[in-house]
């Protein structure tokens, strides 16, 4: 694996760490292949692991032979992921990358996989999360990370929801956006009926049932419809689904923020 050393961030091949947007990483006019960047050597293990393809690493000359070695090693081990160039620099020169240290202390320019379909993530999951809507990147990769924590077989995403690999998205997931099933939803909530789901809003409604209403443990197959940070589901979404669900509350709070309550909705229904 080549070793190219750098003086600045304006330095060929760095553009991809430093410059492009998320946008941009996935234009095929700016890059030979749509990209994304996980960080730290526990996040982009847990990508190779998914099979994910690595592009290029960025990282500090110290970390060469300390924490990213490991990481390294691994990659030199395995000729399917060819001659990989690590982009090095000084510590002073790729804090200017963060605006602080690289505390994760090794970036991975990673391939973006073609996306299975909807049929496919759906065949052997019984308990789905369906997120409506959401753009908060820290959002997004808590709720994956709970999903993964708490038995969620796969996730849904409309396409006005953040892509999770996003790389704030990806940080914050610690990975499990690499270790559950996810697509794009490009139907309604209601198609999912026709892969045998029953579909839970979780929503503010007068005519919503308690979380830990017994009806809900009943049901087969569930899939969990989860809204914006603010405004929540649209209410023809709601309209759509069999089930509206509350979160029972106390001192007059009447919601939890989507992440929050994404874990609690699936620790609660953790027997489906």
């Amino acid at each position: 694996m080549p070793i190219i050393h750098i003086s600045s961030l304006s330095d060929s091949g760095v553009e991809i760490f430093s410059s492009l947007t998320e946008a941009q990483l996935c234009d095929k006019r700016l890059v030979d292949e749509a990209l994304f960047i996980a960080e730290s050597p526990k996040v982009i293990n847990l990508a190779l692991d998914a099979g994910y393809k690595p592009r290029a690493l960025l990282t500090e000359e110290r970390h060469i032979r300390g924490i990213a070695a490991p990481t390294i090693e691994r990659l030199e081990n395995h000729s399917i992921y060819g001659d990989i160039p690590i982009y090095t620099g000084s510590h002073d020169l790729l804090k200017e990358l963060t605006g602080f240290p690289m505390t994760r202390c090794i970036l991975c320019a990673m391939v973006r996989p073609e996306l299975p379909t909807v049929e496919s993530v759906l065949k052997d999951a019984r308990k789905v999360a369906v997120i409506d809507s959401v753009t908060n990147t820290t959002n997004i990769g808590a709720i994956f990370r709970s999903a993964a924590a708490l038995g969620a077989d796969a996730v849904l995403l409309t396409r006005t929801t953040c892509n999770p690999l996003n790389r704030r998205a990806v940080r914050v997931s610690m990975g499990t956006v690499f270790q559950i099933p996810w697509t794009w939803l490009d139907s309604s909530v209601g198609s999912l009926r026709d892969y045998g789901f029953k579909t839970v809003a979780l929503a503010l409604s007068e005519q919503s049932i308690s979380l830990d209403d017994p009806a809900l443990k009943a049901i087969d197959r569930v899939a969990l419809v989860l809204g914006t940070e603010g405004d929540g589901l649209a209410p023809e979404t709601i309209c759509e689904c069999d089930y509206t669900v509350r979160i029972p509350m106390k001192n007059n709070v009447d919601s939890l923020n989507v992440a929050a309550a994404a874990a609690v909705a699936f620790w609660e229904l953790r027997g489906i």
